[in-house]
């Protein structure tokens, strides 16, 4: 007879275990916490603080998310939300902490973040974060001095600005220049360059100092400024068929995609698309610059040579009476003996020496903070990449590489990737008016 009562125990303990182990094994019984993890820094709150989170719960899954805010023992609700379906294992949510709309003030403050999951226990796990609401944005400061820029020229600001900014430099229309930093009597002064465009005025020409601090404050400042518009030439230049019989050879032995191209269409392709390609190519090189001042003093001109074309120039090309392109001279061209030396037009590190399509063999200079000199049509190179050069150190000698028609140095300034007039750097005044002046803090 006890057989008979033992049989149906065992089979009720077994099932007992068999439900046990089902709901262990599908999470209903689990003990451990959801997980969760911040992207970035929030231990600074500005007026709109962005902040994400990532929940996370391997097992039964995410049930309850909360995040709150709490100051001076009051608390508010920031994000709540309970997910209706189990089984969801990870969720990352972004939310903006409006302080003004919360009423916080300056100071500190806690953020309760907070999870429960799907298992019969509940579990819960609670990630507090001290921060400190900051909502006052920077203050930027200028040294007072007059800003004047020109058509195709350079612009320069200091200024000081009232807390260490997270990010800060100019706008310039769409275009963002970041600022550097130096010392000028133990203080941090913010410097930044940019370019002019030849067609800026007034009227095109939206110029915005920016600084947003590690809060996320933000703070937008306009200049005072005033341009002087500049007369650029235009110019018609034929292009001989004995030049086009010389030159396109050249190009079609080293770039493929014009073999097979009559003259016409290979000077048609390498004044448009070659052109296009070669500029990016520089713009790209120009977007590292060393965060350091790496010149000093006027730039050199090229010794004992003549200007054969200015910056601005607008080309239009005819071959055979007929137009075939046009650009624009974004250089200053300088002719003097054949193979005359080329020198360093000031100090820095040299970020590109080699044969670069229109520019035949070229050199790039990063003389920090930005600025940058460019040397194309050379007939040799005579330095080498990453080498830190001097003011006047040879670095190789003038040719007709490229697209040239005649030996000279095609020499180049620019800023942050832009083209600027290479004769401001060249004027000690100039650099003396615009940028020492304005570093009197």
């Amino acid at each position: 007879m006890k057989k008979s009562y033992l049989y149906p125990a065992i089979i009720c303990g077994s099932l007992l275990v068999a439900l046990i182990g089902w709901l262990f094994f599908f999470g209903y019984l689990e003990m451990g916490k959801p997980q969760i993890a911040l992207r970035g820094d929030i231990s600074l709150v500005g007026k709109n603080k962005k902040i994400e989170i990532m929940f996370s719960d391997k097992k039964s899954g995410l049930a309850d998310l909360k995040v709150d805010i709490a100051q001076d023992g009051k608390s508010q609700t920031l994000f709540k939300e309970k997910i209706s379906a189990r089984g969801v294992k990870e969720r990352t949510i972004s939310l903006t902490v409006n302080s003004v709309e919360a009423n916080l003030h300056e100071g500190p403050a806690v953020i309760n973040i907070a999870a429960s999951d799907y298992s019969f226990f509940k579990n819960q796990a609670v990630l507090p974060q001290q921060v400190i609401i900051d909502i006052k944005p920077p203050q930027i400061i200028f040294s007072g001095q007059t800003n004047y820029f020109n058509q195709g020229g350079t612009g320069f600001f200091a200024y000081l600005v009232s807390k260490p900014p997270e990010e800060t430099g100019i706008y310039i229309n769409n275009y963002f220049m970041p600022a550097f930093t130096t010392k000028i009597n133990q203080r941090t002064v913010y410097v930044v360059s940019f370019a002019l465009p030849i067609t800026a005025n007034k009227e095109n020409t939206n110029i915005n100092i920016y600084a947003r601090d590690k809060a996320g404050n933000e703070t937008m400042v306009v200049p005072a400024f005033f341009i002087k518009e500049k007369p650029f030439r235009s110019d018609s230049v034929a292009l001989s068929e004995s030049f086009l019989q010389a030159k396109m050879p050249e190009f079609h032995s080293s770039y493929p995609q014009l073999r097979g191209k009559s003259l016409l269409e290979s000077f048609e392709y390498i004044n448009t698309q070659m052109r296009t390609d070669n500029d990016k190519k520089i713009q790209d090189i120009c977007r590292k610059t060393s965060d350091k001042k790496l010149w000093e003093g006027t730039f050199l001109r090229m010794r004992n040579a003549s200007t054969m074309a200015k910056f601005g120039d607008k080309r239009t090309y005819l071959i055979a009476g007929k137009t075939a392109g046009s650009s624009i001279h974004l250089g200053v061209d300088l002719a003097s003996t054949m193979h005359a030396p080329v020198e360093a037009a000031n100090g820095g590190i040299v970020v590109l020496a080699q044969e670069l399509g229109i520019y035949g063999n070229a050199i790039i200079i990063d003389h920090g903070q930005g600025l940058f000199s460019l040397y194309a049509h050379l007939s040799s190179i005579d330095t080498q990449l990453g080498k830190a050069v001097a003011k006047e150190e040879r670095i190789g000698f003038s040719g007709s590489t490229g697209l040239a028609g005649g030996d000279h140095l095609h020499f180049s300034t620019l800023v942050g990737g832009q083209f600027v007039n290479p004769l401001e750097w060249w004027d000690p005044h100039w650099i003396e008016d615009n940028i020492n002046k304005k570093m009197n803090f």
